[in-house]
């Protein structure tokens, strides 16, 4: 096999170096691949054309003269800058890796943070062929499914967070539920530090929760989606993710970056239920310029874990990130990657109604889960006058008119306009 016919992959950094970036481009790609960027005892020609990992593009941007991280073996060596920056692509054998997640996330953001040559390096984004995709864990649900099993066939899906996030005992949880079911909202999470505790232990917790669920849809006849945190090790995840389908329950969250990428593999492999991915901790990864990995990379890897909805944050939120960022990240989500596997980017953190136009305008669909937690339960008029406000925000934007010239004719989204400003 020569190196032009083999399946390859590849990812984009940005990178940080006082050497040219062409040098340390080479060793970044000779480390995640065969080893060193040069020739060592055994490396023959057939074994790098086979293994070897090539950098295709390198585009140089400013240089700075202060390094972004510390770099002790620079120090030792008395290497100064100025530091030069670039993006690079490196294209890696998928040979070399196989539908092996775990191994997939160690070559493409493994030892490259520790490489003495960089003062930064952040993975930008990662493409894969569509084949090679195919060998793993595709979304069970994704978009579609989640439309399916929240009744909800067009339009956003709204949805809250049940707070305060510690403290209420289950049947105070359950009858919050049963207020917001009554609001009119399609879908309720628990929070991320809500999970499996003494005071509300998640047996109880999802008995009497879908009790409240089940009489709802009853009623109505649709059956509201509830994401009950079951952030726990493997065999409890895979237990609980049983009792919720047994209660009737639709769908479970974790906790991403704290339960692994192998944990959700085994779950998403153990239950029918959608997986609600919450990537808290991810800013950890991604919040430095010049270190870690961005959104766009980030979600490739857990939608191969086969996640069906996944954190982007929200535009205008009480977060650091910017709107900007926010958007690319929820246009990532619905990309497919190898054709029907688009997931549903959650937007969270401090949305309201007044935040319902720029999503919009950003996104251009209606694919996604809208939280608002004060948006909704704050709402001066009620749960449900908050849910209405969002309801007709979104009506406002698909038809391009402004929020206040709405609410002439629509009450709620008017008291939302004037108690949020």
């Amino acid at each position: 096999m020569t190196a032009d016919a083999r399946a390859e992959f590849e990812a984009t950094y940005l990178i940080e170096t006082p050497y040219p970036p062409e040098q340390a481009a080479e060793v970044l790609a000779g480390e995640q691949s065969s080893g060193t960027f040069v020739r060592v005892a055994g490396e023959t020609d057939d074994l790098r054309a086979r293994s070897r990992a090539n950098v295709t593009a390198i585009r140089e941007l400013d240089a700075v003269g202060t390094p972004s991280l510390p770099n002790a073996l620079l120090d030792r060596r008395g290497v100064t800058g100025p530091y030069r920056r670039a993006e690079i692509t490196v294209r890696f054998p998928v040979d070399n890796v196989g539908p092996n997640l775990a191994t997939l996330a160690a070559t493409v953001a493994g030892n490259i943070y520790d490489l003495g040559e960089m003062t930064g390096v952040k993975l930008m984004s990662l493409r894969l062929p569509p084949e090679y995709v195919r060998a793993f864990d595709a979304p069970r649900q994704g978009v579609a499914g989640t439309r399916a099993l929240t009744g909800r066939a067009a339009g956003p899906i709204l949805g809250t967070i049940i707070k305060p996030n510690v403290g209420m005992t289950p049947e105070q949880t359950a009858a919050t539920v049963a207020t917001l079911c009554e609001a009119g909202v399609d879908f309720i999470k628990d929070d991320e530090v809500m999970a499996n505790p003494p005071h509300a232990p998640l047996a109880r917790r999802v008995a009497e929760v879908m009790k409240v669920i089940d009489a709802h849809a009853q009623r109505t006849g649709r059956k509201v989606m509830y994401a009950f945190n079951i952030s726990d090790e493997t065999d409890a995840m895979r237990r609980h993710a049983d009792l919720v389908e047994q209660a009737g329950g639709t769908c479970v969250m974790a906790s991403l970056n704290w339960c692994g990428y192998s944990a959700i593999q085994s779950l998403r492999r153990a239950t029918p239920l959608a997986l609600h991915g919450h990537r808290n901790g991810l800013a950890a990864m991604s919040r430095h310029p010049l270190l870690g990995m961005a959104f766009p990379a980030y979600q490739v890897l857990w939608r191969l874990a086969g996640v069906d909805q996944l954190h982007v944050n929200g535009l205008g939120g009480k977060f650091y990130e910017s709107d900007e960022s926010v958007v690319a990240s929820a246009r990532a989500c619905l990309q497919p990657l190898a054709g029907g596997d688009a997931v549903m980017p959650v937007f969270s953190s401090g949305q309201w109604a007044g935040t319902v136009p720029a999503t919009f305008e950003a996104v251009g669909s209606d694919d996604l889960i809208f939280l608002s937690g004060g948006g909704i339960l704050g709402h001066p008029d009620g749960a449900a006058a908050g849910v209405q406000s969002i309801r007709d925000a979104w009506e406002a934007a698909r038809s391009g008119v402004t929020l206040p010239m709405h609410a002439r004719s629509h009450p709620a989204l008017a008291s939302a306009l004037a108690f949020y400003g």
